[in-house]
């Protein structure tokens, strides 16, 4: 447990710590257990920025992050109307792949924070992909990459080779808009540039 710690992460990614890091965030990690189920009729944005809001308060209601605020976070690929998860395995890996060859696809990672009081944000990044051919698809599969990430690709690995143009937040495309973030932290008293004071 990180005694310094600034803010609990209410999540298990790599990708989420790494980027903390990045800005010099102290925090310690307790994964939240939701309900990730869409709800009938409901729309993209209010179905990410819901459960980023149900991650922070998950794990602010188990008492365990103490007076210490709580960061949730939620990412989806977004094709449409249809959200993109992670591939059940190589045949749904293919199909996203494929949908997502040639086009551009929109990126929603909401960020909340919970504790004495709640915040939320939302970034929106549109990816462009180039075309992919069946056995580039293939080739990706078979590295390992996309079994874990939402859409089958990830844009800070071998992915991002797909990636010909990006508007937005290329944290957020990874999973955690730095902007956003930083933004709701400063908002609620937490300094990140203070130690080089």
């Amino acid at each position: 447990m990180n005694e310094d710690a600034q803010i609990v992460l209410a999540s298990a990614s790599p990708r989420r710590r790494e980027l903390l890091r990045q800005i010099g965030v102290r925090f310690r990690q307790q994964v939240a257990e939701i309900d990730e189920s869409r709800r009938r009729n409901e729309g993209l944005r209010d179905y990410v920025t819901r459960l980023a809001l149900e991650k922070a308060r998950a794990v602010a209601r188990l008492g365990d992050a103490g007076a210490l605020p709580v960061l949730g976070a939620d990412t989806i690929v977004a094709l449409g109307d249809r959200a993109l998860g992670k591939p059940a395995g190589p045949e749904q890996a293919r199909e996203m792949l494929s949908a997502l060859s040639g086009r551009s696809h929109e990126v929603m990672t909401a960020v909340a924070l919970a504790g004495s009081g709640e915040a939320l944000a939302l970034s929106v990044s549109r990816v462009w992909f180039r075309p992919l051919t069946e056995q580039e698809i293939e080739d990706y599969w078979r590295s390992g990459e996309p079994r874990d990430k939402a859409g089958a690709y990830a844009i800070q690995g071998l992915g991002a080779v797909f990636v010909e143009r990006l508007e937005g937040s290329y944290s957020g495309v990874m999973g955690l808009p730095l902007y956003e973030t930083a933004r709701l932290l400063q908002d609620s008293g937490i300094q990140l540039l203070d130690r080089y004071r």
